[in-house]
């Protein structure tokens, strides 16, 4: 779906190529890619791309990295990344659920 999104969108993806950052493998880029274009339509101000930016950064973060939020923001990113299946997304432990393992 989003091959063909960016075949069809040359100009779009062009513009959030802009945005990869250097330190994202291309299995990052493309989630983090596929999150941005699922998203785009709800940002349609150009001065509220950094706040999607913002927000396609904790989600990635949260995925790939295991960082952790507010509840509040991770529902809404994960609200916003519906759909989007990350094959052989890493798996943490966080030291909560270790030591619930502990009693």
């Amino acid at each position: 779906m989003v091959e063909e999104f960016v075949k069809d969108n040359r100009n779009i993806t062009k513009y959030l190529e802009a945005f990869q950052s250097y330190s994202e493998s291309d299995k990052q880029w493309k989630a983090r890619m596929e999150f941005l274009l699922r998203n785009l339509e709800s940002f349609p101000d150009p001065e509220e791309v950094d706040h999607l930016l913002a927000l396609s950064m904790v989600w990635a973060n949260h995925i790939f990295m295991g960082c952790r939020y507010s509840d509040e923001l991770l529902d809404r990113v994960t609200s916003m990344a519906e759909g989007i299946v990350v094959k052989d997304a890493p798996h943490f432990t966080t030291r909560d659920s270790v030591m619930k393992q502990q009693h």
